[in-house]
This record gives structure tokens, C-alpha cells and sequence, in this order.
């Protein structure tokens, strides 16, 4: 019993930091296109864009996507160690997932920020990669890069303002507990205003 609970409190751990290393790469890479790059290709000429934007943005993407990719795993492994699968008893709801009361709070915060999760997941390899796919390797006619330059902004900038609440939602099963409307609602704002606050003061850092 004891080798079988010390095996899986090993295995959560290595997930947990895998989970932990793979979203910092993807989170931060989102930062960057969103605080950095966006302002930066407002700022610099066509020519410019012809000689950085290749080199310098498929290389940022593909250890954008791939964080992506092995944060969105690691996550749904971490979800059944620990919510899923009780050591002795198998698969199954853990008393971290339900109690006597039903679903608990701890498990409607790691579920809000799991629904985010995916959608930005789903965002990151099935709108935005596949668009910035076609516009930096000359894929995209010149009728439909508008359009693909337009989807790609708008999906991460949803992304960008669904990270900071998501965020809210993996910290809190750990370290607040409580879900109820008014800190959710309080949480959701915070987050929300933050971003809000970094996108516009992106467009001015750096000038003086």
C-alpha cells in the first residue's frame, strides 16, 4: 500500500510540474504575441515584417502550440489523479470531486478553469496555428489573408482574456476553496481588468 500510494504521489508530482513548465511556455508565448508583438508589428514597415515575421514568429509558434498541447494533457491526467481515482479504490469520483453535498467547490473551481482551458486549447491548434500556418509560409492567397489575420487576432485576444480568470480557476481549488457568486464574480472582473489594463498600456511601453 504504502510503495503504491509513494507511486502515485510521484506520479502526480511529475505531472503537476509538467502541467506547470508546458503552461508557463504557452502562456507565456500568448503574452508575448499579445503585450509585444501585436504593438510591434503596428511600429515596423512591410519590409520589416518580410524579414522577421517567418523567422522569427513560426519558431514562437511552435513552442506556443506545443505548450498548449502538453499543458491541455498533462491537465486532464492531473484531472483524474486527482479527481477521478482514489489510490486503493480505483477510478471513480474522489472525495475531492463530490461529498455528501454533491459536486464541491473545489472541483466547480477546477471545472470553470478547465472549460477555459480547452477552449483556448482549441483556439491555439484550430484557429489561430492553422491561419498564421498559411500567412507566414505563403499558403494564404492575398484575397484571404485579411481574413485570416483577423481570425487568428480575434481568437487570441479571446484567449488572452479567458487565460487571467482560467488562471483564477486552477489557483483556487488549492489556495481560496469557496465558490460562491460574489468572489467568482469579483475573481472574474479582477482578471478581466487586468488584461484589459496590459493590452492598452501595451500600445505605449517602450516609447520614451
Amino acid at each position: 500500500m504504502i510503495e503504491s500510494v509513494d507511486l502515485f504521489s510521484g506520479m502526480h508530482l511529475t505531472f503537476r510540474w509538467l502541467h506547470v513548465f508546458a503552461g508557463i511556455v504557452w502562456i507565456g508565448h500568448l503574452y508575448f504575441f499579445n503585450f509585444v508583438n501585436v504593438p510591434f508589428q503596428g511600429a515596423i514597415d512591410d519590409a520589416a515584417k518580410k524579414a522577421v515575421n517567418a523567422k522569427l514568429l513560426l519558431r514562437a509558434l511552435w513552442w506556443f502550440r506545443w505548450g498548449a498541447m502538453i499543458t491541455f494533457l498533462a491537465g486532464v491526467v492531473l484531472f483524474v489523479l486527482n479527481y477521478w481515482y482514489t489510490p486503493g479504490l480505483g477510478l471513480g469520483p474522489s472525495a475531492l470531486f463530490t461529498s455528501g453535498e454533491g459536486i464541491t467547490h473545489r472541483a466547480m473551481w477546477i471545472l470553470f478553469g478547465m472549460t477555459l482551458a480547452v477552449i483556448m486549447w482549441f483556439n491555439v491548434w484550430f484557429i489561430i496555428w492553422p491561419a498564421q500556418k498559411k500567412l507566414l509560409t505563403g499558403l494564404a492567397k492575398p484575397e484571404e489573408a485579411p481574413g485570416l489575420r483577423k481570425r487568428a487576432l480575434l481568437a487570441s485576444r479571446a484567449n488572452t482574456y479567458l487565460s487571467a480568470p482560467m488562471l483564477f480557476g486552477m489557483l483556487a481549488p488549492a489556495h481560496f476553496g469557496v465558490m460562491e457568486s460574489g468572489s467568482f464574480l469579483f475573481f472574474v472582473a479582477l482578471a478581466l481588468a487586468a488584461i484589459w489594463w496590459a493590452i492598452a498600456v501595451s500600445f505605449n511601453v517602450a516609447k520614451n
